[in-house]
């Protein structure tokens, strides 16, 4: 039996490893949320600490080797609580991994392991006397950041490691395209469908493409990220693309992105061929809904997800989720003027007519700088459009009685976003901390005329709209003073099999910046099988936005890399995401939100796309 029992250890476990080449005898690998090689440890308390390094290449877990070495006899279930919940465990289960961006050697543990500061303090000690090289500690919740803050180990953050990184995938997926470079923000409005772009800064939106490379890290849940997710293409982060990229610079490209690496190459002219053949077959897949018999100025809490077609998806899922009474949430309180009375304000001044003749110039879609300048006369005559006098009391008077004359977010809520199939994030406009009736309704015709921004207009012309059946109602509610904001999908992006993580992007103050892809913010993953937080980055940003005193945004300073959320929160928050995809047929859902002290605020819900 001795014999037995250690012809098993030897098989499953080593008990030390000298060398690199040791390590890559017995390591597994992964690939999400990025490429990492790893060995997994199990120190035996018990047993005056004795170390277990598992092979890993079989994915192996803790529980496998301690009941085959018959340490321990307990369930899953109740092997990984006592051992990673509880104060009198008996082992220490963790991993050692090499960090190829930071090239340094980590050791860590689950991300819902709550151990204590001596425990970290034991592991580093056992482990440096078994492993053939330094290791750094590599924190991967909050509660573990505190527990080793004051231990005099070498600290490796997430952050670190992901900000060097030399690939990060956005999302997965394949295409075949022509390579082309975009050194500013302002040159991708003239970026054509089959055009996959490397982007040397990031802009907020994108006309659609076939592929995106991003130069800098971004999130997955930035306006351009949701939209790339729309379009089913490839998008992710490549360090130095702007060099390892230049030489096919032009030419045709066949590119896919997969969790651990990216394939880029020369397109094979079959391939071209038939790509180019399939885009000639394509059709309006997207019918816009609308009802414009609707004329009241309706209250958030009057509408249901069923009136989309009369005020819009934003507006209506927020009133859903008002009437699905979620505990200690709540939404901003405001109204919504119906796509009838942007109907209305078109028909009054003419700009039907004026739609109708830009429509048919034969060279308004064929060239980038005409459209532009069509667009912009556009509307400009919006703004200077006439408005009903009837219509402009029942706003001002809604914002004094209703909303106490507070400043207001005066929102789209248009029939060609928040749809199914189509996200439109980030192609029309908010206008933040309106005060004043001048400024109400100015905002509101800023608001109307965005329907027909650029980037919105290119979006819906390569998604197959109909422009002439596009209308926006207009969401005015209640401004709320964000301590800090974001974004969650109940959902996680980079793993479709993944039913339990939802992913969660923050950062301090007005939540615009989360989704402008500018700055990377603090990224989150919970675990709703297991109730772990794992922090992937910290916020890098480096201001925060706070309400001006006389209306509209200002920055502040602030540093970076700190905590913007608690655990408490992130849990709470998660929650709130999943009793929200239940209101909406369990369907994955992306949802804005904000915090003041403790109160959560939903600010948006839409259907999360699957890529």
């Amino acid at each position: 039996m001795l014999a037995l029992l250690a012809y098993v250890q030897v098989v499953l476990s080593v008990p030390a490893i000298r060398s690199e080449a040791d390590f890559d005898r017995i390591a597994g690998k992964t690939s999400i949320p990025y490429p990492q090689k790893h060995v997994r440890f199990l120190i035996d308390r018990r047993k005056a600490n004795q170390i277990y390094f598992i092979d890993s290449k079989e994915d192996r877990h803790h529980r496998d080797l301690a009941a085959k070495l018959y340490l321990s006899l307990d369930g899953e279930q109740e092997f990984f609580e006592k051992n990673t919940l509880r104060d009198d465990r008996r082992f220490l289960l963790g991993w050692v991994a090499y960090q190829p961006s930071v090239k340094k050697w980590t050791f860590e543990f689950w991300d819902g392991d709550l151990a204590t500061t001596s425990m970290i303090s034991l592991t580093h000690k056992v482990i440096s006397k078994a492993f053939f090289t330094a290791l750094a500690f590599k924190p991967n919740s909050e509660r573990q950041e505190l527990a080793s803050a004051n231990l005099k180990i070498s600290r490796v953050s997430l952050s670190e490691i992901s900000r060097n990184l030399p690939y990060i995938p956005l999302n997965l997926g394949f295409a075949i395209g022509r390579l082309k470079f975009v050194r500013s923000a302002v040159d991708i409005a003239d970026a054509e469908p089959e055009d996959i772009l490397v982007l040397e800064e990031t802009p907020a939106g994108s006309p659609q493409v076939s592929g995106l490379v991003f130069r800098h890290p971004t999130t997955p849940l930035s306006h351009l990220g949701l939209l790339a997710r729309g379009w089913r293409i490839p998008s992710a982060t490549i360090r130095d693309a702007d060099k390892s990229l230049r030489k096919m610079e032009g030419g045709w490209i066949a590119y896919r992105t997969e969790a651990g690496e990216y394939h880029i190459r020369p397109a094979e002219p079959p391939e071209i061929s038939k790509y180019l053949a399939e885009r000639k077959t394509l059709k309006a897949l997207i019918t816009p809904k609308i009802d414009l018999t609707e004329t009241r100025l309706a209250a958030l809490s009057d509408q249901r997800a069923a009136d989309s077609v009369r005020y819009g998806a934003k507006s209506a899922n927020l009133g859903e989720v008002i009437h699905g009474q979620i505990a200690k949430v709540k939404i901003p309180p405001g109204f919504t003027l119906p796509f009838s009375a942007y109907n209305a304000f078109v028909k009054a001044n003419g700009l039907d007519t004026q739609i109708a003749t830009m429509l048919r110039e034969p060279d308004f879609r064929a060239g980038g700088p005409r459209r532009r300048a069509r667009l912009a006369e556009l509307r400009k005559s919006f703004v200077n459009g006439k408005f009903s006098k009837e219509l402009a009391d029942q706003v001002i008077g809604k914002v004094r009685d209703g909303l106490k004359g507070k400043g207001v977010f005066v929102r789209s809520s248009t029939n060609s976003e928040d749809l199914p199939n189509f996200s439109g994030a980030g192609l029309y406009t908010t206008v933040p901390n309106v005060k004043g009736d001048t400024a109400l309704i100015a905002a509101v015709k800023t608001v109307w005329s965005s329907v027909w921004n650029d980037d919105a207009f290119l979006a819906r012309e390569r998604a197959g709209f109909d422009h002439t059946q596009i209308a926006m109602a207009v969401l005015i509610q209640e401004a709320v003073p964000s301590e800090s904001s974001g974004v969650m999908i109940t959902a996680n992006p980079f793993d479709s099999a993944d039913k339990d993580s939802i992913f969660i992007s923050a950062k301090r103050g007005l939540g615009i910046r989360v989704v402008d892809g500018q700055k990377v913010p603090e990224q989150i993953v919970f675990r709703e099988d297991t109730n772990a937080v794992q922090i992937l980055t910290r916020s890098q940003d480096d201001g925060r936005l706070v309400f001006a005193p006389d209306g509209g945004i200002m920055t502040v300073p602030t540093p970076p890399d700190l905590a913007v959320l608690s655990d408490p929160l992130i849990r709470r928050l998660a929650a709130t995401g999943k009793a929200i995809q239940r209101m909406f047929g369990n369907r994955p859902q992306d949802i804005e939100w904000a915090i003041v002290g403790d109160q959560i605020y939903i600010l948006q819900s839409r259907p999360y796309l699957k890529s």
